[in-house]
Order: C-alpha cells, then structure tokens, then sequence
C-alpha cells in the first residue's frame, strides 16, 4: 500500500511539471500554409545555417518544396543537388565558439521537444534581458544561441510584429522539415481509402453472389 502510495505521488507530481512547462509555452497559432514554409525555408537557410545543419533535408528537397531553381544554386554554392544542408560552421570551429557544443541539428527539432512547434516559437521569442542587462532565454535558460530575431531589443509594436511574423514563418519551415513528405501521404492516404472501399464492396459482392449459390 505504501509502495502504491509512493508510485501515485510520483505520477502526479511528474504530470503537474509535465503541465506546468507546457503551461508556460505560446500557444499561438502555427501556419502551414506553402507560403509561410517558403518564407520560413529562406530565414533559416540565411540565418540559422550559419552554425544549425539540416542533415535530413536536401537541396532537392528545398527544390520539391517550391524554392526558386535560383535561390537554391545560390545556397548549395556548386554542391550537387543531393547535398544534404549541412552547418556552415565546422564543428571545431562550433565547438570553441559555444563553449564545447555543437549546435543541434534542426531537421527532426519540431518532432524532438515536447511542446513542438509551440516549444520553438516560444524559444525564438523567449529571449528578454535580465536585471543585469544580459540576454537570456525563459524558455531555455543557459542556452548559448544568439537571440538571432533581435526580440529582446524590439522598442516598439510594429519591430515586434515583424519579429513575431518571422518566428512563426521559422517555425513553420521547421515543422515542414521534421516530416518533408506528410502532404504526400495525406494525398496517398485518400486513395488507399477509396481502393480499400471499393474493394470491399466488391468482395461483400462477391461473397453475395457465393453464398446465392450456396442456398
């Protein structure tokens, strides 16, 4: 009984953290619509591979996303199509800027922290400063990331607005990246469904016409 007693208490108190950490992530409203990814694919690609690689994602993936055939050449700089988007940064070079770690790869982050997509918004926008005049982040106190969107220096309603469009848009290229090929299974998923209808209908038809037989 005391063991049991034990176990619950645990339980519950891991689910109060559980609930009180996603308590504390924006809640806003990401987009997933073609634009908002496009938008998202160029900030990350010219801010965020500076020292973050994309190690799942390919050139050619950025190509079927709808990427300009321009912009994409530009990015891989003579590096065949197939390339995967890696760091720009070498990682010894990583390691010594940010204190012996090397920045997380991106691809699979949306999938990787609870809270998902609301985890890396608030992330992006969790920087403020301190009584000190520092730079930290609520959402992950001790990071060594920059604040790169500039939130924690917005003076006014309308630099704020524009950093918050840009987080989201970074957000929603990151979701796109953790799962590349979702829209082309919901697609499939459709016509697997309709086949598999069609295809009872057909067998609940051609069990009819046996048992017919039958009697």
């Amino acid at each position: 009984m005391k063991k049991q007693l034990m176990l619950t208490l645990l339980f519950l108190t891991v689910s109060f953290a559980v609930n009180a950490n996603e308590t504390n992530l924006d809640q806003t409203i990401i987009p997933t619509d073609h634009a908002s990814v496009l938008r998202g694919a160029e900030l990350v690609v010219n801010t965020c591979v500076s020292c973050h690689a994309l190690k799942y994602i390919r050139y050619s993936d950025m190509l079927a996303l709808g990427v300009s055939e321009a912009k994409v050449e530009a990015w891989r700089n003579n590096s065949p199509v197939n390339t995967r988007i890696l760091a720009q940064m070498p990682p010894e070079a990583a390691v010594a800027a940010f204190g012996g770690i090397v920045p997380p790869d991106l691809s699979l982050m949306a999938h990787a922290r609870d809270g998902g997509v609301h985890y890396l918004y608030s992330y992006l926008m969790g920087y403020s400063a301190d009584t000190k005049g520092e730079i930290v982040n609520h959402v992950y106190e001790g990071t060594r990331m920059p604040d790169i969107l500039a939130i924690s220096s917005a003076t006014d309603d309308k630099q704020r607005a524009e950093i918050t469009a840009k987080a989201k848009d970074i957000t929603a290229y990151l979701n796109w990246a953790a799962d590349p090929h979702a829209e082309e299974r919901k697609h499939l998923g459709i016509y697997v469904i309709a086949y598999l209808l069609l295809l009872t209908v057909l067998l609940y038809l051609w069990k009819v016409k046996i048992w017919r037989k039958l009697d």
